[in-house]
């Protein structure tokens, strides 16, 4: 028999209390456009702080070079790409030597790099497109740049942010992975991403901010296992947690310099801290 007390009725003239409903977390506050740019801003400030040596990472000496080697670089490292273009420019050291090369040597050269007949079909394409309309010189508008066989937006702004200085965004797959992650955008189209991207920061500021956030990218915020432990801008970052967030573990994910490993460049700018990439065959 149960010897609890029976509850006191309520009092004449009042209700009595009902047991109250736990409250449901606050939903944050809906970040407004103004503050996404400056917390946007704010993390290029920061990442130009870690990342001072910030560059483009394939080997160039010049504008026909830094064109080759991005189309190479398609569904490829830069380091491989790094690793194959020493061979082919010596044996193609301008447009009109690689407008005219024999396909299946040229195939054979850049084969580490994959795709190596289609990418071979488009060096040659541009290459003669180069010798034909533009007397054998990269041009310098992205007009022009984009009308060669294989050049796509991407690939002419880190010529023309690179080659020429004409200010340019860059979005590859770190760029546009990063600027979602961090609710810059929650757009997919590479172009979109670029219109967003370009009204939130000055123009003088699209080249390295391109840099930046592709350093990290393959430094510290992989795509499957972001190091946010490690991660230098974390408290800026609207998605940490993604990844590992005890310091010791993320620490252990880092790449490339971060990590104490060689970068991607075999000839890297003198300002790089890290070690230069081995050669081809040298891994």
């Amino acid at each position: 028999m149960s010897s609890s007390k029976p509850a006191k009725p309520a009092k004449p003239g009042k209700t009595a209390k009902a047991p109250e409903t736990p409250k449901a977390p606050k939903t944050p506050k809906a970040e407004s456009h103004l503050a996404m740019v400056r917390r946007a801003r704010r993390i290029n400030r920061e990442l130009a702080e870690v990342y001072p040596y910030a560059h483009p990472e394939l080997d160039f000496r010049n504008p026909f070079e830094l064109l080759v080697a991005t189309v190479l670089s398609a569904q490829t490292t830069d380091l491989r790409v790094n690793q194959t273009t020493p061979a082919l420019f010596a044996a193609y050291p301008t447009p009109e030597d690689m407008a005219a090369a024999v396909p299946e040597e040229m195939e054979e050269i850049i084969r580490p790099t994959g795709f190596f007949r289609a990418k071979t079909k488009s060096l040659l394409g541009l290459s003669a497109a180069l010798r034909d309309e533009f007397g054998g010189e990269v041009p310098g508008r992205l007009e022009d740049l984009v009308k060669l066989p294989g050049v796509g937006r991407k690939t002419a702004n880190v010529v023309l942010g690179n080659a020429f200085g004409v200010p340019g965004i860059t979005v590859d797959t770190h760029f546009g992975r990063l600027v979602r992650r961090w609710k810059w955008t929650d757009e997919e189209d590479p172009v979109k991403v670029e219109a967003v991207v370009a009204g939130i920061f000055p123009k003088s500021e699209w080249t390295m901010l391109s840099h930046r956030v592709v350093f990290h990218g393959r430094r510290i915020c992989h795509a499957r296992k972001p190091a946010c432990g490690a991660c230098p801008i974390a408290p800026l970052c609207p998605s940490y947690g993604e990844g590992e967030t005890d310091p010791e573990k993320a620490g252990k994910l880092l790449k490339y310099e971060m990590g104490g490993y060689p970068g991607q460049r075999l000839s890297p700018p003198a300002d790089y801290p890290g070690k230069p990439a081995p050669a081809l065959g040298a891994e």
